[in-house]
């Protein structure tokens, strides 16, 4: 359904690192930061970018936004967890672990990245 998502950011260095570390517990390469500065990591099924806002003004986090990375397992969940607490990222929401809902059960970690985007690894069970 989606060909990319794209997050602001005021620091993509500080950006680089964290994300660098998130996409290697996913077994993902190195983002790559093109002549403009954006910084992209592209998969067989999409790209994840970030980048400072065209507009000049201050990157900003979507209050209610969320957007959630596919895990192949709780350990490896857990491992995008760490990674991204490690470098940078705060966690949020309840901690990591299997959750059940009317939409069935599910493995959930949320983090906000520097920049205070929330992100979510995700197990459907």
């Amino acid at each position: 359904m989606f060909s990319h998502v794209m997050v602001g950011s005021n620091d993509i260095a500080a950006s680089k690192k964290f994300y660098d570390a998130l996409f290697a517990a996913l077994g993902g390469p190195e983002g790559v930061i093109d002549p403009k500065g954006r910084l992209f990591y592209m998969s067989k099924t999409g790209i994840f970018s970030v980048s400072v806002p065209i507009n000049g003004e201050a990157a900003c986090h979507a209050n209610g936004g969320t957007i959630g990375f596919a895990v192949e397992s709780p350990e490896q969940g857990d491992a995008w967890h760490a990674a991204g607490v490690a470098n940078g990222g705060t966690p949020c929401e309840d901690p990591p672990g299997i959750r059940t809902s009317e939409m069935g059960s599910m493995y959930l970690a949320y983090l906000r990245d520097p920049d205070g985007n929330k992100i979510c690894a995700l197990k459907r069970m």
